[in-house]
């Protein structure tokens, strides 16, 4: 693998996908070369910005690609934030964050180099694997995903991972420098690599070197974006299940950077094993958010407080659930108005029939059955009465 990737290298540029330069003689000077570049490559003596960061690279190559779709697409994320695309059907590495419009274009002519050559080596690497799952024709995928971190306590972690067909396929176990197969089939992907021990090495030398190097120079260069702190806003709800059952959900969105801790308490006491969690994800504005949530006895919700802590935060921030005592407040306003429109309503219907009544009276009172008017004189007292009853 390592040779034949060499050998696409000579065609296109003098330095390996990594940036690290490429050797004529063979994969063993390469790594010796590769293991002398690295071991001078030392971080600068500057601070690490708070929390955790990490960089990030995810290659997809398609063997048959349909209409609209590219044959290979790679996309580099710092702290989860796209940063740098390459698309075969552009051919060009193209920046995704503003902060990195401004680099020079000999940056973006190294890059594209590099995805050129990544394109070929994992189309290579795709009709291999295929073959191995007798496939000959058709779509499939290869993905390779690697990356580095580092955390706020200045420990770092490094991934390398390949997959096929969206399926965990192979990935490089940096302590023993062995591949690690995920399924019997990738066996034979695994032997396949194994015959060249440089390429276990090389990529352990680009994880815990230069990866590390990259990722400190982009915090650099999008500083203002990516050491940025950004205070979470939380919230808790209650949710009432079918059953009956209560649970309280701790709710804390917009924060940056990623590094969250959300607690449940109850008293004193810490609720580990009662509280769900969620994986933090990107709530789509270049932010974060996550939930936790715990089930509890109906009418004791108020004894249960939700603790947040972040690098935003000077202080544990203790939020708890209130009953939404407006609710009962605007219940109260429109039962108000209603009982006054229902009152009206009926007033308005008697006031009416009122009217109506005292007018049929008096009608009654100017006219006679038959038509004539009363005698006055022959009859005072029925006049007199009826004067009164209008």
């Amino acid at each position: 693998m390592l040779l034949l990737l060499l050998s696409l290298l000579r065609e296109l540029t003098a330095e390996s996908p990594w940036g690290l330069p490429v050797v004529a003689d063979g994969p063993a000077s390469l790594a010796k070369v590769v293991m002398a570049e690295l071991a001078d490559l030392k971080l600068e003596n500057k601070p690490w910005p708070g929390g955790t960061h990490s960089l990030h690279y995810h290659y997809l190559a398609l063997s048959e690609p349909g209409p609209g779709l590219p044959q290979f697409l790679a996309v580099g994320y710092v702290d989860d934030q796209p940063f740098i695309h390459y698309d075969s059907r552009v051919d060009r590495a193209k920046p995704q964050a503003p902060w990195m419009a401004a680099v020079d274009t000999q940056y973006w002519e190294t890059e594209t180099q590099k995805q050129r050559a990544w394109a070929k080596v994992q189309q290579v690497e795709t009709w291999t694997v295929m073959g191995y799952h007798n496939q000959s024709s058709g779509t499939h995928s290869t993905q390779r995903t690697f990356g580095c971190e580092i955390r706020e306590d200045g420990r770092t972690s490094s991934f390398w991972q390949f997959g096929f067909d969206g399926q965990d396929h192979l990935s490089l176990d940096l302590e023993t420098l062995s591949w690690v197969s995920a399924k019997p089939v990738a066996v034979q992907t695994k032997r396949w690599w194994e015959t060249e021990r440089c390429y276990a090495e090389y990529d352990k030398a680009y994880l815990e070197g230069l990866c590390l190097t990259s990722l400190h120079r982009y915090l650099e260069l999008g500083s203002q974006s990516l050491t940025r702190k950004e205070p979470p806003k939380v919230q808790v709800t209650r949710h009432t299940a079918e059953d009956g059952d209560i649970t309280l959900r701790c709710w804390a969105r917009g924060f940056y950077p990623r590094d969250i801790s959300l607690s449940w308490w109850l008293g004193e006491e810490e609720l580990v094993q009662e509280t769900e969690y969620v994986e933090t994800r990107p709530g789509g504005d270049g932010t974060y958010q996550t939930w936790a949530a715990v089930r509890v006895p109906a009418r004791m919700e108020n004894g249960y407080i939700c603790h947040v802590q972040h690098s935003s935060l000077n202080h544990t921030l203790t939020v708890a659930w209130e009953a939404p005592s407006h609710q009962w407040i605007t219940s109260a306003k429109v039962i108000s108005i209603i009982f006054t429109i229902t009152f009206l309503l009926v007033a308005g219907v008697l006031i009416f029939i009122k009217q109506y009544s005292q007018a049929r009276n008096k009608e009654s009172c100017k006219q006679a059955p038959g038509g004539e008017e009363p005698h006055n004189s022959q009859n005072p007292v029925s006049v007199e009465a009826a004067q009164l009853l209008c």
